[in-house]
């Protein structure tokens, strides 16, 4: 069985094809998305993701349950230029994803999938950067099934799916000493972001609000939590009555589906914990605005897409704005599927209806704000502590000295405890004088 599957020279040279393939404005979290689409088209109902950091043999594994691919259909899907007809439904779009994304993060991409619920036969393929830059032509490299690594084998021998393996991390791990602690606290700094990334985008499927079905992500063991940008299950959330608005473009003709929420001030969520999470990975400011799902997957987080700009009396108004695949061109989708553009034909409607949900979270901001001025301030915590209380702002609210000081004793250890009691003794002197 030959080793190479495809061997054909290609002029340009063919790494620098594949590196001008990498200019698509994929980063770390958004490439590991769009392998998970291809999971959630592939019905899977677990994804395992694992980021293993081990200096110049670190790797990033995706593993999932789905349906697999047949040898003939994996070399299909792992070769550029591909023809595919997708089904309207599907997360998929330009068939770039499972090479580029990966390709935009590793030097070498190995994907292995078993297809057949009743035999674990494996195909495993490969793209190697190496040897594309030392023999300038594509070459997809057929993985011997006693060279599938162990934990490959143990997943795909319980049930069919596909594991999808990078490789020689370099666009991932670029500190000089990829053995070191800055290469490691940059994984860190990247799976921390991209559980949030992965929250947010597809909380609908974490949810199960899509009807029929429910997936379960696990990053590193540890199971990833759906970010609901709309806070539906918070008692004070308003959700405002829904808008289809029709939309045709270049012939097309579909719906769009508004959906617009305002979300309660501090004082009304069920806990600071809650008010927190819901503040989003950018902070309140810069989450309000449109949140913009294609079938399902979240393709802008926030944002007012040039209709307004960010407002702080605004900041409670968030709106879902839903569209199928049919609409892609309408709504420009670029290929990393994080950018869409509100088609011109419902600028003005849109608009319409923004200005009646910026006036309802106006209206809840200012009385929040009232309700807030007439309050009397708290007394002390120390209560021979005669300091005048500055209130400081802050994402959450305003808080005295007094309540900060509490709060980092709080989470203090001992040895840091007796400094915080002493800089905060010296700040209320200053403050006297």
């Amino acid at each position: 069985m030959a080793r190479y599957v495809e061997s054909v020279e290609v002029i340009p040279p063919a790494w620098r094809l594949v590196t001008s393939l990498r200019d698509l404005g994929y980063d770390f979290v958004t490439a590991v998305a769009d392998i998970v689409d291809n999971s959630i088209e592939a019905k899977a109902t677990e994804i395992h993701i694992d980021v293993e950091f081990d200096g110049e043999h670190s790797y990033v594994r995706i593993a999932d349950n789905g349906t697999g691919m047949s040898s003939e259909n994996l070399i299909e899907g792992m070769r550029f230029g591909t023809m595919r007809d997708y089904d309207p439904d599907a997360l998929g779009k330009f068939g770039l994803g499972l090479k580029t994304a990966s390709l935009s993060q590793c030097d070498k991409l190995t994907v292995v999938s078993r297809w057949n619920p009743k035999r674990a036969d494996m195909a495993a393929f490969s793209w190697d950067m190496d040897h594309i830059k030392e023999t300038n032509k594509w070459a997809i490299i057929r993985i011997p099934a006693d060279e599938i690594d162990i934990w490959t084998k143990n997943w795909l021998k319980k049930t069919p799916g596909t594991v999808v393996l990078w490789e020689r991390l370099t666009r991932i791990i670029s500190c000089n000493n990829p053995e070191g602690g800055g290469a490691h606290r940059n994984i860190l700094s990247m799976c921390r972001d991209l559980e949030l990334h992965l929250a947010m985008v597809f909380h609908r499927f974490l949810s199960g609000e899509n009807p029929g079905y429910k997936l379960k992500m696990f990053l590193n063991g540890n199971e990833i939590e759906p970010w609901d940008p709309f806070t539906k299950t918070e008692p004070k959330t308003v959700k405002m009555k829904p808008v289809r608005i029709p939309l045709e473009h270049e012939g097309i003709r579909g719906e769009v589906l508004l959906e617009p929420y305002i979300l309660p001030p501090q004082e009304k969520f069920s806990s600071r914990d809650a008010w927190e999470r819901a503040s989003g990975p950018r902070k309140w400011n810069l989450q309000q605005g449109f949140y913009i799902y294609r079938q399902g997957r979240l393709i802008q987080s926030g944002g007012w897409s040039r209709l307004r700009t960010p407002d702080e009396h605004t900041k409670y108004a968030r709106l879902s704005l839903s569209f199928s695949p049919l609409l892609d061109e309408a709504f420009k989708i670029n290929v990393v599927k994080m950018r869409a553009q509100l088609p011109t034909e419902i600028r003005d409607r849109l608009m319409r209806e923004v200005e009646i949900v910026v006036r309802a979270a106006r209206d809840r901001y200012d009385k929040s704000s009232k309700q807030k001025s007439q309050t009397p301030s708290r007394t002390s915590v120390r209560g021979k502590d005669k300091t005048p209380k500055r209130p400081l702002t802050h994402e959450a609210g305003s808080w005295t000295l007094d309540e900060i000081q509490e709060k980092l004793l709080k989470t203090a250890n001992s040895n840091e405890r007796p400094i915080i009691e002493r800089v905060f003794n010296r700040l209320r002197q200053s403050l006297k004088t």
